[in-house]
């Protein structure tokens, strides 16, 4: 069994996740598709990566991760297939690879397109892709091996002397706010130092890190290292990025206090 998963801006009251799954299992009876996320906004290749890059390592290698945002291809902008830590991506060359990975891919393979090719490309390249690679054909069937896709660097945080300054670059469900900060940065930075970490430029400061959220208050705000260890921004039971005007892009600092 071969897992197939989704990642799209599609949005689940069109026909489109339905007719992508049909011809899936249609083409690959002992497939398994799995919803990752249809909710990402439209275009938005940042976010879809975000996305995807947090999740995919928890499915088994092998397993083939359809990117359905952005797609519509060009003589600039091929279809292709990525080969990465035995999972396989199949998505356009937009620069969302760049944003996916941390390190090179195995392998590139820029797919064949049929030469009438239209809209809604995910359905006719990437079903039929995914469709045979779960069939168990080889990637370099599927096209031409090629050295490098368009890269797209993701926004990293900046360092002067004890200060860091990062941004926002997702919001989740609960309205919470995370930030490119690592905690490996925090804590190579910090070495231990008390600090005080500014939101945007708001008045609060926060002084402390939660390892839970129920350890602040109802409606006060908190910070903490969230499961991929990415520094978050919460208001506790409460809606972090509009009580506190924080979207993507949005300015995080962190002051280091000296010794």
């Amino acid at each position: 069994m071969t897992i197939v998963t989704l990642t799209t801006d599609w949005n689940r009251n069109d026909y489109y996740v339905g007719a992508i799954k049909g011809k899936i299992l249609s083409q690959s009876t002992h497939a398994q598709v799995v919803d990752i996320s249809h909710q990402v906004q439209s275009y938005n290749i940042n976010q879809a990566a975000f996305v995807l890059r947090n999740c995919f390592y928890n499915f088994p290698k092998g397993s083939v991760h359809i990117i359905g945002v952005n797609t519509e291809g060009s003589k600039d902008m091929p279809f292709l297939l990525v080969e990465y830590k035995k999972h396989y991506f199949l998505g356009a060359d937009n620069g969302i690879f760049g944003l996916l990975f941390s390190d090179g891919p195995d392998k590139i393979i820029e797919l064949k397109s049929p030469p009438d090719l239209r809209s809604f490309t995910s359905f006719s390249i990437f079903a039929e892709a995914a469709s045979k690679l779960a069939n168990g054909d080889k990637a370099d069937s599927l096209g031409k091996v090629v050295k490098k896709y368009k890269e797209k660097i993701p926004l990293r945080a900046a360092i002067d002397k004890s200060v860091i300054t990062g941004s926002v670059i997702y919001i989740d469900s609960f309205r919470n706010a995370i930030t490119n900060i690592t905690m490996d940065l925090f804590e190579r930075i910090g070495g231990g130092r008390a600090f005080e970490i500014y939101p945007q430029n708001n008045y609060y400061i926060i002084t402390r890190l939660n390892n839970f959220y129920h350890e602040t208050a109802p409606g006060e705000i908190l910070a903490l290292f969230n499961s991929v260890g990415l520094l978050e921004i919460a208001i506790s039971k409460g809606n972090a990025a509009d009580l506190l005007n924080l979207s993507t892009n949005s300015s995080i600092r962190v002051k280091f206090k000296e010794k």
